[in-house]
């Protein structure tokens, strides 16, 4: 083993034993978010911390195994350079997957995820495809057999969504999805163009992780609550009391809103977690921008305004832009079927990292 990965895998070693000490400190049983703090990062240590201890032992045995070879004896000799065979074999394999086990750990991969829909350039075309990825991440999580539960939406007047919000509930369902934020370009010939001509227009992704409240603290003080009547597309549905919340965060001036269910403290505890995920995300992008000059993420920022992607009716083609990853299956991919592309973008992360952490 290079004495790099061996020093890092000591440091891992020594963090889990301190964490372990730290939990164990009954001066420790009133701090719930210090708790948290550690068990998560002790969970995040666990994979690469065992392995490493496999391996330590493997590497004594093989010591020992070495040591019984030198000595000669006719009767262990063979014995022991099968021995020393099998356990060679054994430390290459655990220092393959050291490799990947010590890839940074994104403290969200497991969460839940809160995902906006928009329909941006092109109008009742944009709102229409915003209304195709709608369908396509659906399909997506019932394949992975996630639950998606509706937020809140507004319909295009042709069709699709001009905007849409959900929750994605499973999982490691942030893992899978983290890099789907962005702008979303489709090329086709639209529903609403008689002429046949193909045209190109947008849609926006935001993917955010699920914030839990000892995450997030809100100052009630630093909220304005407003109440309307729910409203349907075309006048159906409508709610004939004011069960629809809308929230406004005054600090960082965020609005979220919700309508779906019929009773308004059920709306307002959806809001208040979608706010949550907004001010986690609101903060977190400010430290990102704050340290982009240390690291940005190699596949792209995850800002709106960034083309990640461009789905080619035309030609059956999908492209995503900041790997270079191209597949000609469009048709299985807006089915739900985004398994290779969603691979291709975590290889591509995680190979981006070990390049990083190497250095």
């Amino acid at each position: 083993m290079e004495d790099s990965m061996r020093k890092r895998l000591e440091a891992v070693k020594l963090r889990h034993e301190e964490i372990d000490n730290e939990l164990a400190d009954p001066a420790l049983m009133d701090d719930v978010q210090k708790i948290t703090d550690l068990s998560k990062e002790r969970a995040s240590l666990d994979e690469p911390y065992e392995a490493y201890i496999e391996y330590l032992k493997a590497e004594s045995d093989l010591k020992d195994a070495q040591e019984i070879i030198n000595s000669g004896d006719p009767e262990l000799v063979e014995m022991m350079k099968a021995e020393r065979k099998m356990l060679e074999d054994k430390m290459a394999q655990i220092e393959v997957d050291l490799h990947a086990k010590l890839v940074p750990a994104d403290p969200n991969d497991s969460k839940n995820i809160i995902v906006e829909i928009r329909g941006a350039v092109g109008g009742d075309e944009a709102n229409i495809f915003a209304g195709d990825l709608l369908r396509m991440y659906t399909r997506y999580a019932e394949n992975q057999g996630w639950k998606v539960q509706f937020l809140d939406a507004e319909e295009g007047s042709a069709g699709g969504y001009s905007y849409v919000s959900f929750m994605v509930k499973g999982k490691n369902v942030y893992s899978k999805l983290k890099f789907e934020s962005g702008a979303h370009r489709v090329q086709r010939v639209p529903k609403t163009e008689a002429s046949g001509r193909i045209h190109t227009s947008t849609a926006t992704v935001l993917v955010m992780a699920e914030a839990e409240e000892v995450e997030v603290k809100i100052n009630p003080a630093d909220l304005k609550i407003d109440t309307y009547r729910s409203q349907g597309a075309g006048g159906q549905n409508v709610n004939k009391t004011e069960s629809a919340v809308r929230v406004t965060h005054i600090p960082t001036g965020i609005v979220v809103s919700c309508q779906t269910e019929k009773a308004q403290l059920q709306n307002k505890e959806i809001c208040m977690r979608m706010l949550r995920a907004k001010i986690h995300d609101f903060y977190q992008a400010q430290q990102d921008e704050a340290r982009s000059s240390e690291r940005k993420l190699k596949v792209g920022t995850g800002e709106r305004s960034e083309k990640i992607r461009t789905y080619n009716y035309p030609q059956n083609r999908v492209t995503d832009h900041r790997i270079g990853f191209t597949i000609n299956q469009l048709d299985r991919i807006m089915e739900g079927e985004v398994d290779d592309v969603i691979d291709a973008l975590i290889h591509y992360d995680q190979e981006q990292k070990l390049l990083e952490s190497a250095n």
